[in-house]
């Protein structure tokens, strides 16, 4: 048999670091391009329906369109990229999003109610495509790490996501020199961002994160499934590098440093498995095949960790249970405002100190999530909630100018905690699903976090129209509170893994 050549532990370090680092660079630049097109249709979305149907019952409409749309983009993202590649999917997931902002204007130029809907169902593309990015940048990032990976992309957004809202009053003005309706003019900026987001992710997002995990990964059992050949002379029996794994991504081989590295997970978490026995490859190279550390002696040790099934399930429902009330209360908050002599700009503020809140934080809730785990993580974003709701049922008793700062500080709240239960559920999937089925599950999921969006959006106007915005937003805090504290409380699943011997 051939000799596997060693292969510094250095080396496969800095290659696979390399390729997260400049992943993660491209993925920072689309998400603040997209953040400025999802945000900017957020903001007027709902008055651009009022205005067209003239109900404020349906004035919910939109978000319940643009968030069924994200649905089946999300399954197909996800089955794109499983089959291609992060790279096409995202970059088809953003055009259609542009497409659909386009349609949205036209819409609003021969105020065709039909062609609206439709329009803004396919809108809804860019939004799913904005949360699926954020399952690329945990594509390589060890286990230990991939919270704030996945933090680190998310916070990009929010640049683009404060930019949008701030600009709809310059882009209502900017449509109306055109002979656009004044509320459409978000949905130009949308379409040119949208399209930007493509561009970048089409052109620079090399090597594509999935595909290079999948190698790394097919490298790894081809490795434990083959004979070794006996270690020279003080060479180590392989105790899992740290950051080890490094390979040929499926379209570029020079981020490869050698045929047979390892890969190593990381340690065990309560919310996925843990590092991977060692198996030696050559001086202190090991590498990564499974669910325990290195070469831990015989016999059985428990993991607390939870399976694929279970992982998957506390997951989406964390993320669903934040998605119903943000959603819900964020797509009436502008109808509530105008109804109360506010304008476009006083509502694009108070939206864009919301999407503010729902992706600024990440560095910290990132770190917090890896250090903390997700059930005190989504505890905490329980309370947020709650309070949220409860703050959000009171300005309607103030003046209109404290009216837009206890809103803005409610919406705050409702962001923040929508954020930590994002990332406390995507840190669950992603640990807990194998990489050989890991970017078709992962939009699966997002299918369930979309469905509960669009119910939440479908209903908020029904709800506002006969109960008004108050119920609306106390009754999305108490159901999410209750499903969020229920996940929270749920232990991860304790199951017993062999130990390898030495």
């Amino acid at each position: 048999m051939t000799a596997v050549a060693a292969v510094s532990p250095s080396a496969v370090a800095i290659s696979r670091a390399a390729a997260q680092r400049r992943i993660v660079t491209v993925l920072v630049v689309a998400q603040v391009l997209s953040g400025a097109g999802l945000a900017a249709g957020i903001t007027v979305g709902a008055l651009l329906a009022q205005d067209m149907l003239g109900s404020t019952g349906l004035a919910g409409l939109p978000s319940a369109l643009f968030t069924a749309g994200s649905a089946l983009t999300a399954v197909t993202v996800g089955r794109l990229s499983q089959a291609r590649g992060r790279r096409p999917g995202l970059a088809a997931g953003y055009l259609a999003g542009a497409l659909g902002a386009i349609g949205v204007v036209v819409a609003a130029v021969i105020a065709s109610p039909v062609l609206l809907f439709l329009a803004l169902f396919v809108y809804g593309a860019g939004s799913a495509t904005n949360l699926q990015a954020r399952y690329a940048g945990a594509d390589l990032a060890p286990s230990t790490r991939r919270a704030r990976a996945v933090s680190t992309v998310l916070v990009a957004t929010t640049l683009g996501g404060v930019l949008g809202p701030n600009l709809s009053a310059p882009t209502g003005n900017f449509a109306r020199l055109i002979g656009v309706p004044y509320l459409a003019g978000p949905f130009l900026l949308a379409a040119v961002a949208y399209t930007a987001a493509a561009a970048v992710l089409a052109t620079s997002l090399r090597p594509d994160p999935l595909l290079l995990a999948r190698a790394l990964e097919s490298t790894s059992d081809h490795a434990v499934a083959s004979p070794e050949p006996e270690p020279e002379p003080g060479a180590g029996a392989g105790a899992g590098t740290a950051d080890g794994g490094a390979g040929t991504d499926a379209e570029t081989a020079a981020v490869g440093v050698g045929a047979r590295v390892g890969i190593d997970a990381g340690p065990e978490t309560e919310a996925g498995p843990g590092p991977r026995p060692g198996v030696g490859l050559g001086p202190g190279v090991g590498l990564g095949t499974g669910v325990v550390a290195a070469n831990v002696g015989a016999g059985t040790r428990s993991v607390h960790a939870a399976g694929p099934f279970t992982g998957v399930c506390l997951g989406a429902g964390l993320m669903a249970g934040t998605q119903l009330s943000m959603v819900a209360t964020m797509t009436m908050t502008p109808v509530f405002m105008h109804a109360h002599g506010h304008g476009t700009a006083a509502s694009g503020l108070v939206i864009a100190v919301h999407v503010a809140a729902m992706y600024l934080p990440s560095p910290i809730t990132g770190r917090l999530v890896d250090r903390r785990g997700y059930r005190a993580i989504a505890f905490v974003a329980a309370v947020s909630l709650l309070a949220a709701g409860l703050l959000a049922a009171t300005p309607a008793h103030f003046a209109p100018t404290s009216q837009v700062a206890l809103l803005a500080v409610a919406l705050a709240l409702l962001g923040f905690g929508w954020n930590l239960g994002l990332l406390a559920g995507t840190t669950v999937i992603t640990n807990s699903v194998p990489i050989a089925t890991r970017a078709a599950t992962q939009g699966k999921v997002d299918v369930v976090i979309s469905v509960t969006g669009a119910a939440g959006g479908l209903s908020s106007g029904l709800v506002v129209e006969t109960a008004g915005y108050p119920t609306l937003t106390l009754a999305g805090a108490v159901i999410s509170f209750t499903l969020l504290t229920f996940l929270a409380a749920t232990p991860p699943t304790r199951r017993t893994v062999p130990s390898r011997a030495t």
